[in-house]
């Protein structure tokens, strides 16, 4: 890979991103700036994470702690969203975006467990 934009949780995390930030100015204004300020920040986290630790893959605990970062941020986002599909979208309008966020969630995982498992190999392809 050449890039971290070849990297699925980068592309996956940025395309959402830029969902939830389209979603969430739809919102009442109170909470544009509110909770959905703060939903913004976390799914922005999730991709920026992602970016900073491309450029540290070649120290281990580096790159798996950045994708640790990352990876919380995901779950802060699905918390967020969580609140705020039961209190703007009567619990069914952001099942698609939460649904998305855990499949996310569960490819970082995979990320963190294949560094972990294929560090030393000498022709490791990230």
């Amino acid at each position: 890979m050449k890039s971290y934009r070849d990297l699925e949780i980068y592309q996956l995390s940025y395309n959402l991103a830029v969902q939830v930030h389209k979603m969430t100015f739809t919102l009442p204004s109170y909470e544009t700036y509110e909770q959905g300020s703060q939903l913004r920040g976390s799914t922005k986290s999730i991709k920026d994470n992602i970016v900073e630790v491309y450029g540290r893959n070649r120290y281990n605990n580096e790159f798996i702690r950045f994708l640790v970062y990352s990876h919380s941020s995901c779950d802060e986002a699905i918390s967020q969203l969580t609140m705020i599909n039961e209190i703007h979208f009567e619990s069914n309008g952001l099942i698609e975006l939460l649904n998305e966020y855990g499949i996310l969630g569960m490819k970082i995982n995979t990320f963190i467990e294949y560094v972990k498992s294929h560090w030393n190999e000498p022709n490791r392809n990230l």
